[in-house]
């Protein structure tokens, strides 16, 4: 299993925590002949195998079709609706958003092909990323694409949020630097919730409903029904 950079720390204290506890309890049934200092052990190897799994990197078919739209986030999705996004954007937006759960891949991954045009870190509350005010209130981090994939909405947001249980926002990229389809560029740790908003200057068909689990990089979110057949090189 493959695991990203991004929980380095959290995986050696985990691993240190499972080992050490591992060897004192050992040591406690050894000198007391006593079953019960095992049992501690089995929480121990519970956690150290879910922060594994947190932070596993699993290969991702990206799809190669012009004209479509994947999604930034493994999760649930919750809203397709249209909303307000003045920063980049400039106006009402089509809004797709992804809640995801503490067993889910956090790792974010670019929807489309383009240029980061616009970064923009808010400090905000740690609403349960669930609930509707954790769409607006939550600390969130946004990075504004302009797309170079022929027919695509020209300019597209995506907002990383955090949640009760997420406090912290990894997004190294920055304006001016380009980003691949699928390509992976950030994570949110612990439970969280990521939102992609697009422009409404394509004519784009949602591929997805509420309540759909999709995965980061390789679900289609959306097409663009006027894309050329082939994608262009």
């Amino acid at each position: 299993m493959s695991l990203t950079h991004h929980g380095a720390r959290e995986v050696a204290v985990s691993a240190a925590l499972f080992c050490i506890g591992t060897i004192v309890f050992i040591s406690l049934f050894r000198h007391y002949n006593s079953y019960w200092y095992l049992v501690p052990i089995l929480p121990l190897a519970l956690l150290f195998a879910w922060v594994l799994a947190f932070f596993r990197d699993p290969p991702r078919q990206i799809p190669t079709e012009a004209g479509v739209i994947v999604s930034p986030a493994d999760g649930l999705v919750t809203h397709l609706d249209t909303a307000d996004e003045p920063d980049y954007i400039g106006g009402q937006a089509l809004r797709c958003s992804i809640f995801l759960s503490i067993f889910n891949v956090h790792l974010n991954r670019s929807p489309a092909a383009g240029k980061i045009e616009f970064s923009q870190h808010r400090p905000g509350s740690f609403y349960d990323a669930r609930s509707e005010d954790s769409l607006v209130k939550n600390e969130n981090q946004d990075i504004g694409i302009a797309t170079t994939e022929p027919g695509m909405p020209k300019k597209m947001v995506v907002r990383q949020s955090t949640g009760a249980i997420a406090r912290r926002i990894i997004c190294p990229v920055r304006p001016g630097m380009d980003l691949r389809r699928g390509e992976k560029y950030g994570m949110i740790k612990f439970g969280s919730r990521t939102t992609l908003f697009l422009s409404r200057d394509a004519d784009v068909e949602w591929q997805v409903k509420v309540g759909d689990t999709v995965r980061a990089g390789s679900t289609i979110l959306a097409v663009v029904k006027t894309a050329p057949a082939k994608e262009t090189k």
